[in-house]
């Protein structure tokens, strides 16, 4: 279903913008298993699902889990002249956490690891209450919001397509072994990207109001 745009503005508060075109909507509810879509651009505003709440925390959690994984866990592993050099991700931070290097380091560590560790974290606390069937924890709305938007910053997915762009670089000049947390991080993005299908941020928001205000 699509919703309709409005020609006489009413009141503000029955409104919602798409966030792709800013076409504003009126404000309808859509009932679970039906998708709403912007009449302008055809983006999804809003897709209520029964389980979606359950099916976000638990690809969160997964996703936690791999990202311990990815952090622990042999990266890669070189050959070269007859010498094994075995890496994690760890060991490359703190090899280049001295001197120049040590900014770029701290970046990477915070677009890679730190903000998307947050940012599942925070969804965790914010869906997991309302799912139990309790209300929603306190400063719920905040923690929805920084998770909302800490979203752009938090590129593992870009990390893991500049490693492979790397291997194919490095391929000619060593043997190149493949650890189990280069896996990890791929299927640390994969996860990511479904649980962000399955999230709705205009959903989650009214449902949000309205466990609050119950």
């Amino acid at each position: 279903m699509s919703l309709e745009t409005t020609g006489d503005l009413p009141d503000l508060s029955e409104l919602i913008a798409c966030p792709n075109c800013d076409a504003l909507h009126l404000e309808r509810d859509v009932a679970p298993g039906d998708t709403a879509y912007c009449v302008r651009c055809h983006a999804v505003l809003e897709a209520p699902r029964k389980t979606a709440m359950t099916r976000i925390i638990m690809l969160a959690l997964a996703a936690l889990i791999l990202m311990v994984a990815a952090i622990f866990f042999p990266f890669l592993e070189l050959e070269a002249a007859g010498r094994m050099h075995r890496s994690s991700l760890l060991d490359t931070i703190m090899a280049f956490s001295n001197g120049l290097t040590a900014p770029l380091t701290l970046a990477m560590v915070a677009l890679i690891v730190v903000l998307p560790s947050i940012r599942f974290i925070a969804l965790i606390y914010v869906l997991a209450p309302m799912a139990a069937g309790y209300p929603p924890a306190r400063h719920a709305e905040w923690a929805f919001r920084i998770a909302d938007h800490l979203r752009p910053w938090a590129m593992a997915e870009v990390f893991i397509v500049g490693v492979a762009v790397a291997l194919v670089k490095v391929a000619g000049m060593a043997h190149i072994f493949i650890g189990p947390a280069f896996w990890a991080f791929v299927a640390l993005v994969i996860v990511t990207v479904l649980k962000d299908n399955f999230m709705s941020r205009l959903t989650l928001w009214k449902t949000l109001e309205r466990r609050r205000a119950s």
